[in-house]
């Protein structure tokens, strides 16, 4: 409810309207995958291409997330976003995944331990299918990401960047056509599988 509010007041007057905001480009060192399934549907591919040169920590981390080689979390749970739910969808908006220990947005935890330090903030959301590190605040990025349906330049400055959605943003906006305003989803929507393409 919070973050709905942010965003009704970021979009304010003051707000960039995008077709006024600068797209930024970066190299894409690493592309990782996501087979979803929508309710009983095999709904299909999202690829993303990692800036390991922006963030290398943070991309080392959702990488490592993608093959689940890290092992165990501390609660014994494996380190891996097979299995992970969206447990918020808002239409229009954005996509959030990864709390690979509580599946509600609650937990999460990282390859190097619960949570790690912010990395490179500068790089602004200046385009839609951005994928970000979640977080509650500085320094306490996990296993959660996000990523944007629209441009959220008002994320700019607090949330790292990751990487871009380069295939299946098709996908994603399906996937935020069945949510609604409070984040739910109208059938789960899961992450049968991931990994690393090249």
């Amino acid at each position: 409810m919070l973050l709905l509010l942010f965003f009704i007041l970021c979009m304010s007057e003051d707000s960039p309207k995008p077709s006024e905001i600068q797209e930024e480009t970066h190299p894409i060192t690493t592309k990782v995958f996501f087979d979803i399934r929508m309710g009983n549907e095999k709904a299909g591919r999202i690829v993303i291409g990692l800036y390991s040169d922006v963030s290398p920590k943070a991309v080392e981390n959702f990488r490592a997330l993608c093959t689940g080689e890290k092992g165990l979390s501390s609660t014994g749970l494996p380190l891996h976003y097979k299995g992970c739910k969206f447990h918020r969808v808002i239409p229009n908006f954005i996509l959030q995944s990864g709390d690979i220990t509580q599946a509600n947005g609650y937990g999460g935890e990282s390859i190097y331990g619960l949570t790690f330090p912010d990395e490179n903030l500068e790089v602004n959301h200046t385009k839609k299918g951005l994928v970000s590190m979640q977080n509650n605040g500085p320094d306490t990025n996990n296993s959660q990401f996000m990523i944007s349906l629209i441009p959220t330049p008002w994320f700019s400055g607090r949330y790292i960047v990751v990487g871009e959605v380069i295939e299946g943003y098709d996908l994603c906006q399906k996937i935020g056509n069945s949510g609604n305003r409070s984040g739910e989803t109208t059938r789960p929507v899961i992450i049968e599988n991931s990994g690393v393409l090249i």
